[in-house]
C-alpha cells in the first residue's frame, strides 16, 4: 500500500532480489511518480506565481482602490466642506467661502497647477421661511411643509389666498383652460414613478411641473402654483430645485410641498374643494455677482496639451449642505489627483479637475468654461463628470464612438467585483455638456447606486451624515482608475492612428 505520501515508498534502497520481486508496472511507477510529482510541483508553483504577479493594471488598480478605503481622506474632506462651509447657492457669501476653501485644499495638496476662473452668477435668496396652509372652508388653519422653488419671485407682503385647482401634467393646465385656472393656484399633484428601477427615470418624468410649470400655469390666469416635490421617498421634507419663468409671461410665486403635505392637501380638498390655499414666499432677486470655476491639475508628462477632464460642481443648494449634490462629485475630482500623487502615478496627460460653479441655477460655470476652452483651443481628451451622488459604484455613461464604448468595456474585468460593472452608451453631465457642444468633447458620466438619490436630492435632508465613508471611497476609486486607464491607454489605439 502506497503511503500517505507517495515519495516516501522509495525513501530506503531495495535489494536486488526485492527489485526482481517488484511488478515491472510498479518498477516504472517508481521512475514515473517522482517525474510527475515534480511536474505537478513545478505547475502548481507556476500557477501560484501567475496569481500572485498580478499585471501592472491590476497592482495599479488595487493600489488605488487601497489608498481611497484605507485613508478615507476624501471623506473627511467632505466633512469640512459640509460642515464648515454648508450651503452654497450661487452669489452667496457660502459660495464663496466654498471658492476660497478649493482653492486652498488643492493649493495645500501641492498639485502642479491651481488657479480661478472668473464667472457671474445668478444671486437668488429664499429670504423668511415660506408660509403655505390650507384655508378650509370653516376658518381653520392646517399648516404644509414647503419650500419656494429656486427662483421663484415672492408673494406680494401679505401673502395670497385662492382657491386651487388639481392636475397631474403642465398639459393639463392647457386642456383646462383660463376659464378653469385664473385666479387660482394650480396643484401640480404628479408623484415619482415608483415602478422604475433607475430612479433618474421616475425624476425626469415628473420634473416638467417644477421646471416649467410655473409660467403654463400663469398663461391660464393662475397667481400661483404648488407642486409635489419631485423626489422618491414618503417622508415630509421638500425639495427645492429650479424653474424657468418665459419672458412674455407674468412670473407667478411657486413652492414644492412635502410629500406627506401634498398628501394632506389632496385629502382636504377631496371632502371640501372649495378650499383655498395661503402662500407667503419672501424670495428676492439680486444682480449677478461674480464668483469663480476653482480649477487644479497635474501636468502630463507626456502630451500635457491634452487634457482628460474630471469634475463635479461646487455649488448647492441653499436649504442644506450638498452633501450628495455635489460635495460628493466635489471631491471624486480632488481626489482623483490626490490620488496620482499619493501612489506617485506621473500621467501622461494633463489630468485637470474642475469644481463648477452654478449648475443648481444657471449652469454658468460649465458655459464660461466650454467658451475659455474653445477661444484658447485648448484640445480635451474626454471629459467625465461626478454629480449623482456619494453612492455605490454601479457604472458609466460615455457618450463616445462604439470603438471607443467596446475599448472602455474591455477594462471592466479590472474593476474590483460589486463595483463598476457596465458602461452604457450615452452620458455625460450638465457642467461638461457645453464643452461636448462647443468643441466635440467626448463625455463620461459616473453612475452610482440610484435608489436614496432622489430621497436627498435638492431637500433639507442632503446633509454629511447620510453619506457612507465606503461608498464614497469605492466611487472615488472607481472614477480613479477609469482616468488613470484613459490616460494610460488613450481612447484608441495610438499606434494605429
Amino acid at each position: 500500500m502506497l503511503s500517505k505520501y507517495p515519495g516516501a515508498v522509495f525513501r530506503g534502497a531495495l535489494s536486488g532480489a526485492a527489485r526482481r520481486a517488484i511488478p515491472a508496472s510498479f518498477l516504472s511507477l517508481r521512475i514515473a511518480l517522482p517525474l510527475a510529482m515534480a511536474f505537478s510541483l513545478g505547475l502548481s508553483l507556476a500557477v501560484h506565481q501567475e496569481a500572485c504577479a498580478q499585471t501592472d493594471d491590476e497592482q495599479t488598480v488595487k493600489a488605488i482602490f487601497d489608498e481611497r478605503l484605507t485613508s478615507g481622506e476624501m471623506y473627511y474632506l467632505l466633512e469640512d466642506l459640509c460642515k464648515n462651509i454648508g450651503p452654497r447657492l450661487s452669489g452667496s457669501e457660502g459660495a464663496e467661502r466654498a471658492v476660497t476653501w478649493a482653492k486652498e485644499v488643492m493649493e495645500g495638496y501641492g498639485f502642479d497647477r491651481v488657479y480661478l476662473q472668473e464667472v457671474m452668477v445668478p444671486h437668488w435668496e429664499r429670504g423668511n421661511p415660506e408660509q403655505v396652509r390650507i384655508v378650509d372652508v370653516e376658518g381653520g388653519m392646517i399648516a404644509l411643509n414647503a419650500l419656494a422653488i429656486g427662483g421663484s419671485v415672492p408673494t406680494a407682503p401679505a401673502g395670497i389666498t385662492a382657491p386651487v385647482v388639481v392636475v397631474h401634467s403642465i398639459e393639463e393646465v392647457e386642456e383646462l383652460g383660463r376659464e378653469a385656472v385664473e385666479g387660482k393656484i394650480v396643484f401640480y399633484n404628479r408623484a415619482f414613478d415608483q415602478t422604475v428601477i433607475g430612479t433618474g427615470a421616475g425624476y425626469g418624468g415628473a420634473v416638467t411641473q417644477r421646471f416649467a410649470g410655473p409660467s403654463q400655469a400663469a398663461k391660464f390666469g393662475a397667481v400661483g402654483v404648488v407642486i409635489r416635490s419631485v423626489a422618491s421617498n414618503f417622508d415630509d421634507a421638500p425639495h427645492t430645485g429650479g424653474l424657468s419663468y418665459l419672458e412674455d409671461v407674468e412670473r407667478i410665486p411657486a413652492a414644492a410641498l412635502g410629500f406627506q403635505s401634498a398628501d394632506r392637501l389632496v385629502e382636504v380638498l377631496e371632502v371640501q374643494p372649495d378650499a383655498r390655499l395661503y402662500m407667503h414666499l419672501s424670495s428676492k432677486w439680486h444682480p449677478d455677482a461674480l464668483s469663480h470655476n476653482v480649477i487644479g491639475e497635474i501636468r502630463g508628462s507626456e502630451r500635457p496639451d491634452e487634457i482628460i477632464l474630471v469634475g463635479g460642481h461646487l455649488d448647492s443648494w441653499d436649504v442644506a449642505e450638498g452633501a450628495h449634490d455635489d460635495g460628493a462629485g466635489t471631491v471624486h475630482s480632488i481626489g482623483v489627483l490626490r490620488t496620482f500623487q499619493k501612489l506617485g502615478i506621473r500621467p501622461r496627460h494633463t489630468i485637470r479637475a474642475v469644481l463648477f460653479m452654478n449648475e443648481e441655477n444657471g449652469l454658468r460655470g460649465g458655459l464660461k468654461y466650454a467658451e475659455a476652452a474653445k477661444e484658447s483651443g485648448e484640445k480635451h481628451l474626454i471629459a467625465l463628470e461626478s454629480d449623482a451622488g456619494g453612492f455605490s459604484p454601479r457604472g458609466f455613461g460615455a457618450s463616445v464612438d462604439d470603438d471607443v464604448l467596446e475599448r472602455f468595456r474591455s477594462w471592466l474585468p479590472l474593476f474590483p467585483q460589486n463595483t463598476i460593472s457596465y458602461v452604457n452608451k450615452g452620458g455625460g453631465g450638465a457642467d461638461i455638456g457645453p464643452l461636448r457642444r462647443e468643441t466635440g468633447t467626448p463625455t463620461i458620466g459616473y453612475i452610482p447606486d440610484s435608489q436614496r438619490a432622489f430621497d436627498y436630492h435638492h431637500a433639507p435632508t442632503d446633509v454629511f451624515e447620510t453619506v457612507n465613508r465606503r461608498e464614497l471611497e469605492l466611487g472615488g476609486a472607481s472614477i480613479a482608475t477609469l482616468i488613470y486607464l484613459i490616460d494610460k491607454y488613450g481612447l484608441r489605439d495610438e499606434k494605429a492612428q
